[in-house]
């Protein structure tokens, strides 16, 4: 079976991306999480560009890695300058990292217009550098920057680019889709020349410009090369670097080629989450392999098919990466998404089939006027519940009201206050908050608290507003999502209504029943 080597360079690559900046903790617990998957190498930074990296590498001594060789990235030295004189290389070399991989240019465009010096003081660069690095005894990547891009432009001098880090001593030659605009029979085509006249293994790198990332990587794997560097979910410069979470099932599944275990690939979905996590950034839902609606099924042919079958509609188990099959439920689901849900929840309908119909009625009416229950689980739960009788109802409202007010320092202001049978009791609450949906979450809270202690635990996550007919205007329906959760479990609720105030209380509502009726 041929083997894989797998570069993580979401540290550094990665951290390229717009919005995201890792700080030296995050970057040590990225760390341990790409050990933990089983990934080969981690490029941890650029230790000549800034002292977060310094600090970074001086850390990561001190953790215990199973798997992972630290990689410490830099460039070749300047032009004029000796090797032993370079700041970027003298950086590197001072803090001893396993290995080392460093850049250089491929293409003479760069040579002539980046570096300002000829093409042959740039080959001299190359071997300088590369034997520098390997004399300190480091495994030495060299990154061939731009090289398809110089290949196409001038493919002998691309590869003498190649030959001087070979005759340097390079563990391994990365061929870089730097811009990003490569094709797969480009790729497929460049790197089986190469392979002709380079012995020493390739590896591939490549940008999603042209949303071919993955595409070229797997297809430089198939053409000989035996490294692939990317990031997690995709993560970099411009429009991102090759998708380390699509690349790795997709060689390991597709193409029966071993780059980590088959247990560590069923943790890669709560990985692409850690790392989306701590970089805060929203998981891309619709990612393959890994996002929320990888293995999500709608409509209602779909989820009979999947029920009976998943092959049907699915071209591996979501399990294999550590995901899962939701069923969705709309306005298009049929008899099967609700009797696949209610299965989910445990709730028996095969004796019901009057109930399933008034249940698929009430969600096409319900979606009709703005619900949605694709993100609000809880409330389709609870729906289900009262469409066969088994809802409780743990508190009645007597009524609320929310005041927002603004005091002369310019400082807002929110109280509720709310009356709500509760066990036979009226409870007349009032409370702050930091809004209105908040200082209402607060007032409900404090009423029923004396009477269910385990709503202690429960924490709402997220609140979200959408506007479902803008034409409106400000006399739009809104349709509010609320995320909660507790030790154990997260669930969403949502609430529909022209004013956002009964909206959230709706949604508030549910998520508050839910809970109370999972601990019963």
């Amino acid at each position: 079976m041929k083997k894989v080597s797998i570069y993580d360079t979401t540290l550094r690559d990665g951290a390229q991306g717009e919005g995201i900046s890792f700080s030296v903790e995050d970057k040590l617990k990225i760390t341990k999480r790409m050990d933990d998957l089983g990934i080969h190498y981690i490029e941890g930074g650029w230790p000549g560009s800034n002292p977060k990296d310094i600090l970074f590498f001086k850390k990561a001594k001190n953790l215990r890695l199973k798997n992972a060789k630290i990689v410490a990235f830099g460039s070749t030295r300047y032009k004029g300058k000796g090797v032993s004189r370079d700041p970027n290389l003298k950086g590197i070399v001072q803090l001893k990292p396993q290995v080392a991989c460093i850049f250089g240019k491929s293409w003479g465009l760069h040579v002539k217009y980046a570096l300002g010096t000829t093409l042959a003081e740039n080959l001299k660069m190359i071997f300088d550098s590369v034997k520098y690095l390997r004399s300190k005894g480091m495994e030495v990547i060299y990154d061939a920057e731009h090289f398809f891009d110089g290949y196409i432009d001038d493919r002998f001098y691309a590869v003498e680019t190649l030959r001087q880090a070979a005759k340097a001593g390079a563990n391994n030659i990365t061929l870089c889709d730097t811009n990003g605009g490569m094709m797969p029979h480009q790729v497929e085509s460049i790197v089986k020349e190469v392979k002709k006249e380079i012995r020493i293994p390739l590896g591939i790198h490549t940008h999603n410009d042209s949303e071919m990332a993955v595409a070229n990587s797997v297809i430089a794997v198939k053409a000989g090369c035996v490294l692939v560097q990317g990031t997690i979910n995709g993560y970099g410069e411009r429009c991102g670097n090759a998708n380390l979470c699509s690349i790795i099932p997709n060689l390991k599944l597709k193409l029966g080629i071993d780059c980590i275990s088959d247990k560590r690939l069923g943790s890669l979905t709560e990985v692409s989450r850690y790392v989306s996590e701590i970089a805060n950034m929203i998981p891309r839902d619709s990612q393959p392999y890994v996002g929320n609606s990888a293995f999500a099924h709608k409509g209602g042919v779909h989820v009979s098919a999947v029920a009976k079958h998943p092959r049907t509609y699915e071209h591996v188990s979501p399990e294999k990466v550590g995901n899962r099959r939701r069923i969705l439920v709309s306005e298009l689901s049929g008899k099967s998404s609700m009797l696949s849900k209610a299965k989910e929840f445990k709730i028996d309908f095969r004796e019901k089939s009057k109930e399933v119909k008034e249940l698929l009625q009430k969600v096409k009416h319900m979606e009709s006027k703005g619900y949605q229950f694709e993100g609000a689980e809880g409330s389709f739960e609870l729906l289900m519940k009262k469409t066969i009788g088994k809802h409780k109802t743990f508190f009645d409202l007597s009524g609320f009201r929310v005041i927002v007010e603004k005091d002369e320092k310019g400082k807002l202001r929110s109280e509720a206050t709310i009356k709500v049978m509760v066990k036979g009791k009226e409870e007349h609450t009032a409370s702050e908050g930091d809004g209105p949906v908040n200082a209402l979450d607060n007032a409900l809270r404090k009423a029923l608290e004396r009477f269910y202690p385990e709503l202690k635990s429960m924490s709402l996550t997220d609140f979200k507003v959408r506007v479902i007919d803008a034409t409106e205007g400000t006399a739009a329906k809104v349709r509010v999502l609320i995320e909660s959760r507790d030790e154990r479990d997260e669930w969403g609720t949502v609430g529909v209504s022209e004013n956002i105030i009964e909206a959230s209380w709706q949604a508030l509502v549910d998520s508050i029943e839910y809970k109370l009726l999972k601990e019963e």
